[in-house]
Parts: structure tokens; sequence; C-alpha cells
């Protein structure tokens, strides 16, 4: 594909250096730097300021000339050529159909192509890929499209959110999704915007709600029957969560599903008093969508306050559970809440795999998750109903569970006013869905990045002001204050819970995980490498320094008759700082894109 000049630019950025043309590129890039002198001169003779520029489309429509995105091909996704899913697929597997991507031909993977985003900030992108264009999006709603097989920069937009965003752990976002002939990305001040993906235009930008009440957004939509479905962020702020079913051609919002009851609605009883109305249970994953029912699974977040449940006493429906919804109507067909009255910040937002397993000789079709709370849980997804859970993580000291699932807590490890019990999992996990696991097919096990990091819990002083952080209490990361913190990748096997393989590493596993049919597992760890591994037997087969901390998620794709493998590196982040991570290690933000040598 032939790349295409940003409007409002000499030339549109490249990554790729050919002999002949630097000459040219140095006249362009004067040209350019007169003009970017000259027009804020022109003004300020006038006594009006230039505004800045945030917005570069592209001057023609860009891309290899495919029709629109349908729902049959989000049906059928990935392709080879294609990454239309945050998750991969809708039913968020993060796995490749490529078969080139090997244990053996890894090590033949040689950097193409590179992207920097020039944003300060963790890189938590999983980037999108359609019709010959890579789109990826970094922290502080900054949105780029790149030419899939060199990295040309094609368009880009950078939002201007405003000083006092309302975030909790960091200006992340994880991407766009991807339908007909617009991207979406939802922003750090709780907005909505669509653009056409050919010219980077914006279709449409909608206010999802204020964000100075709390709210935000850094999750990726998922997009099904031509419903744009966002969840949002604010836990750690007291708000009433929900998630939104929006008009993908026009904005319009078509439903909103509280996950928080109000006066007079089923699970309102399960809070004293009025503490619902700051109840929490935020949305702020990728959920996963099952087109056979039309039934979206979406995730929920902690009460609030986090640490302190003394005003909230009950179950607190329907935080840290995972709710299925119909993708139409937004009205619920169930629930499963993992941590009733949650006091250590267990959110529910891992990711839901949807799978098929076999239990009593049976096939059943299941949703899984490896749970922030250290339980790997399986349930019939038809109703919800409970299957059966194991731990997955090597220290749970938290609670038990009964038959039904539910925890049997143990009452010494709640929050007290001064702790002295150390409390397994800490606060992020175990896995949460800041850096989602992979499923294979082939092998039937689930690749799970998982935090070794436990810690004491203080419980504090309840005083809501709206906007402002409702935490209730603090963490006390005792294990990263004493060198104990590590991490590791486990696979397993969703049908019976057990682990097959682990393989450790020194700092606690923050990055996203891919899987191929060629039975190769790709991820990356605080210390900056990209790591691969044998999907059968865990064998470590490749590694590679990226010179920041891996906090993004993997994809592969096709181009042109070519295999590639495209992650970011970009570590940092208060929920790194606090579980531990590999120290001295600049901070970054960068697209790495190999190729697999022919």
């Amino acid at each position: 594909m032939r790349a295409t000049p940003l409007q409002g630019t000499a030339h549109a950025g490249t990554s790729k250096i050919r002999t002949g043309t630097r000459r040219w590129r140095a006249a362009t890039c004067a040209m350019a730097i007169l003009a970017a002198v000259a027009i804020p001169l022109a003004a300020q003779e006038e006594g009006v300021a230039a505004p800045p520029q945030n917005h570069w489309p592209a001057a023609t429509e860009v891309g290899d000339g495919a029709g629109p995105v349908e729902q049959a091909l989000l049906e059928a996704a990935p392709t080879r050529e294609s990454w239309l899913h945050y998750g991969g697929n809708y039913a968020s597997w993060r796995h490749s159909p490529i078969t080139e991507l090997t244990p053996e031909s890894v090590s033949n993977l040689r950097l193409a192509w590179i992207a920097q985003t020039g944003v300060a900030g963790q890189l938590e992108s999983s980037p999108v890929v359609y019709d010959g264009v890579l789109y990826l999006t970094s922290s502080m709603n900054r949105l780029l499209a790149y030419d899939a097989g060199d990295g040309s920069l094609l368009w880009r937009y950078d939002h201007e959110n405003p000083s006092d965003l309302r975030i909790c752990c960091g200006p992340v976002n994880r991407g766009v999704g991807i339908s007909g002939d617009l991207v979406v990305m939802g922003t750090l001040d709780a907005r909505l915007l669509a653009f056409n993906r050919k010219t980077g235009e914006l279709a449409w930008d909608i206010e999802v709600i204020p964000y100075a009440k709390g709210f935000s957004i850094t999750s990726a939509p998922l997009i099904a029957e031509g419903v744009v479905v966002i969840g949002i962020g604010g836990g750690e702020y007291g708000v009433r969560g929900f998630f939104d079913g929006y008009d993908l051609e026009t904005g319009e919002l078509l439903w909103r599903h509280h996950t928080v009851p109000d006066t007079g609605e089923a699970g309102v009883e399960t809070w004293a008093g009025e503490s619902y109305k700051t109840g929490g249970a935020a949305t702020w994953a990728t959920g996963s969508y099952d087109p056979a029912t039309k039934t979206l699974f979406w995730t929920t977040g902690n009460p609030s306050p986090d640490w302190s449940g003394d005003t909230r006493a009950g179950d607190n429906l329907y935080s840290d559970s995972v709710l299925a919804v119909d993708i139409e109507t937004g009205e619920r067909k169930w629930y499963f809440q993992f941590t009733p009255h949650d006091v250590w910040d267990y959110d529910g937002n891992s990711e839901v795999w949807l799978v098929d397993v076999q239990v009593n000789e049976q096939t059943i079709p299941a949703l899984v998750q490896a749970n922030r709370n250290g339980y790997f849980y399986v349930l019939d997804r038809r109703d919800g109903s409970f299957l059966h859970a194991s731990q997955y993580v090597h220290q749970l000291n938290w609670a038990t569970l009964d038959e039904n699932g539910r925890p049997v807590v143990n009452p010494a490890m709640k929050p007290t006013e001064e702790p002295t019990q150390r409390v397994c999992p800490g606060l992020a996990g175990g896995n949460n869905a800041a850096y989602a696991g992979a499923y294979s097919p082939e092998t039937g096990l689930a690749y799970v990045p998982t935090i070794e990091s436990c810690m004491m819990f203080r419980k504090g002083v309840v005083v809501f002001v709206e906007g402002i952080p409702f935490f209730g209490g603090e963490p006390i990361p005792t294990d990263t204050a004493e060198g104990k913190s590590y991490g590791h990748l486990s696979a397993i096997d969703v049908s019976t819970g057990e682990t097959k393989w682990t393989y450790r590493d020194p700092v606690p596993m923050l990055a996203g995980v891919l899987s191929t049919a060629g039975g190769l597992v790709v991820t990356g760890n605080a210390s900056g490498h990209l790591l691969g591994f044998d999907a059968e037997t865990g064998e470590e087969v490749w590694r590679y320094q990226t010179g920041s901390g891996i906090r993004s998620h993997p994809i592969a794709y096709e181009y042109e008759g070519r295999t590639y493998l495209a992650v970011g590196s970009g570590g940092g982040g208060i929920v790194q700082t606090t579980v531990g991570t590999a120290p001295s290690l600049p901070e970054g933000s960068v697209l790495l894109v190999f190729e697999l040598a022919q």
C-alpha cells in the first residue's frame, strides 16, 4: 500500500530510510518548520493566537480498497490478514490462525519497523489491523493509523483531554473497535469518538457522562450487531457503574445497564442504607459476545469504598460479577458474583473466554475466567451456573470456595486499622484485564499472566466527596518492600482447571498474551523482554530485549504474503510500581513490528 501524506503536513513520517531521499526530506522538513513558525507569527500579527493542531486526517483515502467491516467478518475474526477485536475474536481468545509462527520459526523474526507514539505513560494497547492499516492508541488518547507493511504514518488524532482528569491507574487506552467504515475510541474524559477508518475524519463525538463526577474510559469498545458497547472507570471515585450500547452510525445511546441497583430494583437490598448511591462496580474491561444467542458478557469491578465495607454491609450486587445481557436491549439474563462484599479491591474485570469444556463426559458451552481473587472459574454460559473453580495463583489465603463457588472468607484477612496479616493475592491479583491472557483451541489451555505480590490492607476513614477518590483505606505492599514479589505465566486446562506448566519470572507479569495456531505463545515481562514459549510444553524459545517494560497486548497478522508480529513496549504506572518492577528500567512507548524471515 502506498503511503498517503497527512493533511496539514508535507510528508507522512516513516521508520524506513531509503538512499537518495535524505536531501529531499531535509528540504521538506525545512519547509515544514518554516510553515510551522510562519503561521503562528501571522496569527500574532493579527492579535489572534493560533489554535494548536491535534488532528491530521489523510489527504486521500488509505487502505487497499476492502469493503466495510460487516458483522459476518467480525464473527469470523481473526483471519490471517486482520485482527478486528481487542480480544482477537468475540470469545476473547487472543488466538491467531497463523500457522507459520511456531516455536521453531520464532527465532527467524526480524524487526521490520517501529512506531514511536511520542506519549509518556504505559502502553497497554492492542492494535487493530484491517485492509492493510494498523490502528494503535497510546496513553492520553493519541490514535495513530499506520501502513501495516512499512509503518508509514497515514493519519493521526490527539484528543485534547482536560487537565483535571479523574483516573485511577494511569492515562491508558487499550485500543479501538472497528465496524463498517468506522473506528471507535473511548477517552479519559468519558467521551466516545468515531472516525472514518480510511481518512481519520471525525464522524461523531458524544459525551458518555460528565468526567468530573469521577468517570473515565480506558478500555476498547466491543462492536456487535451495529451496537458499540463501552464500559467506564470510576470505582475508586464512588460512581454508580454502568456500561452502554450506542448506535454505530449515529452515536445515539440505545441502552444503559447500571451495575449497581437503584431504589426498588432487585439487588438494592444487598447494600446497607443508601450506600448503593456510591457503590462503584465500574466496567473498565472489554467484554465478550456470543453471536449465536446474541448475549453480551460484561464484567464489573470493586464496590466503593475499596477497603472499608463498614458502611455497605451486604453482598453489594452487582459488583465483582459477570453479567450476561441482551445485545439489543441491554436487559440482564443472568449474573454470577465472584467476590461478594469485596474489601480487597478484587475487581471482577478479568477477561472472560467463551469456550466449550468437558464436564462429566458432556460438552458444555462455558465462560471461563482467571479472576483477580486468585481462583480460575468455569461457568455454564447458558445460565451462569457454577461448574467448578481452582486456585491458579501460588499464594492464596483470603478465602476458600463452597460447592456453589461462593467464598468462605477468613475473617483474619479483612482490612483493619492496624493490619498485621499478609493477604494473598494482593490488590492487583492474580490476573486482571489490564493484561489479558490467551486461549488456544489446539491445546485447550488458557495462558494466564499472573502477579504474585501479597499485601496488607489498612481500613481508613470513609468520606465521600463527588469527584474525589473514595478509598476508605489503603494497601500496604509488603512483598514489594521486602523484594518477595514475582510473576508467572501459567497454562491452565479450561476443562479441569489443572495447571499444565508454569514459567516463573523474577518480577510480576503485566503484559497481554498471544497464542498461535503454530503452537507459539508470546508475552512480555516488566524487565523489557518479549518472550516466546512452546504452547504445549512451556519451553522458552525466544527472548528479545525492548528497553522498557511490556504492558501491551501482542497481535499477529499477514500482509502481502508476509507474516508480522506486533507488540508495544512501554512500562510504568501505579500498579507496576505497587506490585514490584524491574529497577532503573526507563519508561517508553513504542510499537515494534517484527517480520518472519522467508
